[in-house]
């Protein structure tokens, strides 16, 4: 398994989407460091747990028994504090509901949520988790699918971080200034390969 994308994964992806590197890079950067996975001796990708999208998909059964897995809208200070509290936070909101666990939870290097399965190339929320614990490459592959759309491609070509961003991240994208964090590291990277 590696766990750090390959410089040919990288390479061929950017020029099967017809994207600069440093953009792709810059993604990783901004949603998990550039790193997909926790740290060594853990073999699990870094996952993030959204409360709010499982109290969306389990249609609120557990807010008033789990107030802390399912919430109606996000709450930042439900968030744990670290990637093993991270996977705790899964653990139990699966023994309540797998499916709607699994596709409530932010995966890998890139961050996608489990719900876009279909979208990343998948049959299944399984297969989505399966590839996301396989490898750094296989998290690459499932994002180069997911925004392999005109909405992500031509904002991406064109470094339109605001369209990205929107894209990509939603439409409270500015909250956390993701355009402005998202043009620095691609300019940083975009440095770094000349």
């Amino acid at each position: 398994m590696n766990r750090i994308i390959s410089p040919q994964a990288w390479k061929l992806i950017a020029k099967t989407l017809g994207v600069d590197e440093a953009c792709l890079r810059a993604v990783a950067q901004v949603e998990s460091s550039g790193g997909g996975f926790m740290r060594s001796p853990s073999q699990l990708p870094k996952i993030l747990f959204e409360g709010h999208v499982f109290h969306r998909r389990t249609k609120g059964r557990f807010g008033a028994s789990h107030p802390g897995l399912s919430y109606p809208r996000w709450d930042r200070s439900k968030y744990s504090g670290s990637m093993a509290g991270e996977w705790k936070r899964l653990d139990a909101a699966s023994a309540l509901d797998r499916v709607a666990a699994l596709e409530s939870a932010s995966w890998g290097a890139f961050q996608i949520m489990g719900f876009n399965y279909a979208a990343c190339g998948f049959d299944d929320v399984d297969a989505f988790v399966a590839a996301h614990k396989e490898s750094a490459d296989a998290q690459l592959a499932a994002f180069a699918h997911f925004i392999s759309r005109p909405k992500f491609l031509d904002a991406l070509r064109g470094r339109n971080w605001k369209g990205f961003a929107a894209a990509y991240n939603g439409p409270e994208f500015a909250k956390n200034r993701y355009d402005t964090k998202l043009a620095t590291a691609y300019a940083r990277f975009a440095a770094q390969s000349q």
